[in-house]
Formats: structure tokens, C-alpha cells, sequence
């Protein structure tokens, strides 16, 4: 196995709104990446999510950037602790100006349940029973 980082690169119409937004989740960011046009937000050990303001974004790419709230391309889904935990960060999110956009699902072994950040990004979070893995 390599030890490889992930960074998910998101459009956002305001940096410091989402800034903002994310930190109220428990969310911190690398000052080392983080200026007037990106900011790395530190997800885990190797998982980071890189705001970039939309103009910045788009020097990445020759595509159009959607709007994603009427749009997806992407949906992030994070694993939890424990059932509690995916309903205490969707909370956390609707409380800081989320938006949910469906209730919680419960397969038994997983329960998930999401939210829509400031820009529309889905971000969705679940537990899964350790035991149903093997």
C-alpha cells in the first residue's frame, strides 16, 4: 500500500463564510495552504479538502463549474465513530447554515444521514456496524 493523501478540491463563492462554516464542525485549517484564495481544510492524517475560491478554481480546469446546488458531480461521504456521531456532525452543519436534503437512512447494518454545505457540496456521513465487515 502507498501512503497517499487525498485532497477533494471544492469550488466556493466565499472563503471565509466557509471557513467559517467548517470550523464551527470541528474543522481546522493548514496555515501553511490557506490564503486569500484556498484554504486546506485537515479532514484526517491523509484526507483534506482543499476551498478554493471559484475564480482560483478555474484555473484548474477548462470546464464549466456548476452551481451545486442544482447540480452534483461529487458526492464525499466520511465514516464515523458510532451512530451519534453522524447525527451530531449533521446537526453541527444545519446549526452553522447547512441545509439537510433527506432524512437519515438506517440499512441495518449502516446508518447514514448528510448535509449540503454553504456552496451545495454533499457531504455525507456514516457508521457501519465493524462486525458486518470482514
Amino acid at each position: 500500500m502507498h501512503d497517499q493523501k487525498v485532497f477533494i478540491n471544492l469550488p466556493v463563492k466565499d472563503l471565509e463564510k466557509s471557513k467559517e462554516f467548517f470550523g464551527k464542525l470541528g474543522y481546522t485549517f493548514n496555515p501553511q495552504f490557506t490564503d486569500e484564495n484556498a484554504a486546506c481544510m485537515i479532514i484526517s492524517e491523509n484526507i483534506y479538502t482543499m476551498l478554493l475560491v471559484e475564480k482560483f478554481f478555474a484555473t484548474f480546469t477548462t470546464k464549466k463549474i456548476i452551481d451545486a446546488n442544482s447540480n452534483v458531480e461529487v458526492l464525499t461521504s466520511l465514516n464515523c465513530k458510532s451512530r451519534e456521531a453522524v447525527d451530531e456532525i449533521v446537526k453541527k452543519a444545519l446549526a452553522a447554515g447547512g441545509k439537510i436534503p433527506d432524512e437519515p437512512k438506517d440499512h441495518g447494518f449502516m446508518y447514514e444521514w448528510g448535509f449540503e454545505d454553504l456552496d451545495g457540496h454533499n457531504w455525507g456521513h456514516f457508521w457501519m456496524d465493524p462486525s458486518f465487515v470482514r
